[in-house]
């Protein structure tokens, strides 16, 4: 593997799980600590060339719809200065689920390139 991807496997691996640690004092912590431990493990396993590629892609697609499912119509930015907290915890969590998706969907392509 590219040393370049093994070091975005890292990288994305303990970005995510520090993602997940900062989780402990949402209202809804559970799911977005296994939401981003999931993708701490799937990034880990990537660096270490140990998954398949259809795995992340399924996360990817998965995420994807997750943000255009929770992406609020009236987006009011990420500072909770800015507008209703609710609206912007939501804008929050929707761009939490596109970098998800963005960085399974680069690992499964490019491991379905390595094939």
């Amino acid at each position: 593997m590219n040393l370049l991807f093994k070091i975005l496997g890292y990288l994305f691996a303990i970005l995510f799980t520090v993602g997940a640690a900062l989780q402990y004092n949402d209202p809804d912590s559970l799911y977005w600590i296994i939401i981003y431990g999931i993708a701490a493990t799937i990034s880990f396993l990537f660096a270490l060339n140990k998954i398949g590629y259809i795995l992340p892609l399924v996360l990817g697609v998965l995420a994807l719809i997750g943000f255009l499912y929770l992406y609020p119509s009236d987006f009011q930015g990420f500072d909770l200065n800015d507008g209703d907290i609710e609206i912007v915890e939501l804008g929050r969590e929707a761009f939490g689920l596109l970098i998800i998706s963005i960085v399974m969907l680069v690992f499964g392509f490019r491991i379905k390139r390595k094939l």
